[in-house]
């Protein structure tokens, strides 16, 4: 299945969830926003949102600083 994400194509498994694809590109789901389709997502749903073919995702990620 393949899925755009930020922009970029990327190809996943099928019956991959958010949670599966947060892992895979080393981010941490607790300060990780993920807009699914423009929708934004619950993180308690990450792991039981399973993404489908051409699913548009923008992921933004929470750093400090100062």
């Amino acid at each position: 299945m393949v899925v755009k994400v930020n922009g970029e194509t990327r190809t996943l498994a099928p019956g991959a969830t958010v949670a599966m694809l947060l892992e895979g590109l080393g981010l941490d789901a607790s300060v990780t926003v993920v807009e699914r389709n423009a929708d934004i997502l619950e993180r308690s749903s990450y792991p039981d949102t399973i993404l489908a073919d051409g699913d548009v995702l923008e992921l933004i990620r929470f750093v400090g600083g100062g």
